[in-house]
């Protein structure tokens, strides 16, 4: 599957925490330091599982649960309308 960022999306990091601004809704969506490097991730490859991977290799985690939260996250992001995703 593909991600990619919505348009009109600020992103700023502060201190290992970020927050993410919709400009359309004028609503913003605060992360944690992990939920921030897994934006970052989701940002910086274009599918997934590439993000998911790259993302193992950072993290001592058991893999189920990493995916799981990163799941979890790009459900929110979604719900929030921060992010894309596609079968493509």
């Amino acid at each position: 599957m593909r991600i990619s960022i919505a348009d009109d999306i600020l992103f700023r990091e502060l201190d290992g925490e970020s927050v993410i601004l919709n400009l359309k809704s004028e609503r913003y969506f605060g992360l944690d330091e992990t939920g921030t490097r897994m934006w970052i991730a989701l940002s910086r490859y274009d599918l997934i599982q590439q993000a998911y991977e790259a993302l193992l290799l950072e993290y001592d985690v058991a893999p189920e649960q990493l995916r799981t939260d990163l799941y979890r996250l790009i459900e929110q992001l979604l719900a929030h309308g921060l992010v894309n995703v596609s079968n493509q």
